[in-house]
């Protein structure tokens, strides 16, 4: 409910009492409730978005910014955090007017789909980034100003970069091939659609430098380019890939990883409870008595899991046990 509509306690015992007197009557309420529920449609500004497709991009870009905030702290080796600030729905003409000049916009190409779409980094964070990368402590300069040649070169490298990872956030919608078209500096000159277009606009909030340098990156996605794709944009088709996709490189790659992975595997012969003054009185050749019998399985942990029952024994004079049975989920044995 808007918080104009909200009533006071007055209000509300008034209310009250005419229901109880009889001066107003519930089907009037619910008749002028109904009336109210009318919403006011822009014919100008159409929505051509649904609040599920918003939701998958939400989705899809607070993957993007888990493996943007690894990749940029691994290449400025410091702190980065990036998160999804909103996601919101606008006309491009709306979106170019809330852009300063000069600014660092980054047009590039979403191959396979026709069109282009915009990556708009504050000057703050591109400053800041190129500072850094070209060994500063990562300080952004107090005004904003042009990209030297330079720094545009730099800005274009790390740019392509930034967008390649929109790859893996955006694999289980589509397989795109993002590719820099060209930096603009001035926003009216970045006209990639008609400014009545409709685009969606991913803003995602970068900290630095422990959070001693903020910023917004901005994704400017016109809808005209992603209506090839739009019927894939809900977060059910996106869950849908996740499950039933899976790519027989990375199969073989988690496979072999998994085969490398070392483990702690340990066989417990027994247990028992001694004193502290039993245990401080041992002596060598003295005979400890545990509650397994000898010819009782032993159990096999692998980590702080119980795998596997086995029998004691040696192999080329070394201790060793032999794999008798397996230990199922629930502590039952499968020979």
């Amino acid at each position: 409910m808007p918080v104009a509509e909200i009533l006071s306690q007055e209000e509300i015992d008034a209310l009250l009492a005419a229901l109880s007197s009889g001066e107003i009557s519930a089907e009037e309420l619910k008749k002028e409730e109904q009336t109210k529920k009318v919403r006011i449609y822009d014919f100008r500004r159409p929505n051509k978005f649904s609040k599920e497709q918003i939701n998958t991009f939400r989705v899809i870009y607070e993957n993007y910014s888990r493996l943007l905030s690894t990749y940029l702290s691994a290449q400025l080796r410091s702190t980065v955090q990036v998160s999804v600030l909103s996601v919101e729905q606008m006309t491009y003409e709306e979106f170019i007017r809330s852009l300063y000049d000069p600014s660092i916009i980054v047009i590039y190409a979403m191959d396979p789909l026709e069109g282009n779409a915009i990556m708009e980094i504050q000057p703050a964070i591109a400053f800041g980034i190129l500072d850094r990368l070209l060994g500063g402590p990562g300080r952004a300069p107090g005004k904003p100003r042009p990209l030297t040649d330079i720094e545009r070169t730099i800005i274009e490298q790390t740019s392509q970069r930034m967008l390649d990872l929109t790859r893996e956030a955006w694999e289980n919608v589509a397989r795109l091939e993002p590719k820099v078209e060209f930096i603009e500096s001035n926003p009216q000159f970045a006209q990639i659609v008609s400014p009545m277009e409709m685009v969606i606009l991913i803003s995602l909030d970068v900290k630095m430098m422990r959070n001693e340098l903020e910023g917004i990156i901005n994704f400017c996605i016109p809808y005209i380019v992603l209506e090839p794709i739009i019927d894939r944009l809900s977060v059910h088709y996106w869950f849908s890939r996740t499950a039933k996709e899976q790519d027989p490189e990375n199969l073989r790659v988690l496979k072999r990883r998994i085969k490398e992975a070392q483990v702690q595997l340990r066989v417990v012969l027994g247990r028992t409870s001694l004193t502290i003054k039993e245990l401080l009185d041992l002596q060598r050749g003295d005979v400890v008595p545990l509650e397994r019998k000898v010819d009782e399985d032993l159990d096999v942990y692998v980590g702080d899991c119980l795998k596997f029952r086995a029998k004691p024994g040696t192999l080329n004079r070394h201790l060793a046990v032999q794999i008798t049975s397996m230990v199922e989920k629930g502590g039952e044995s499968a020979d």
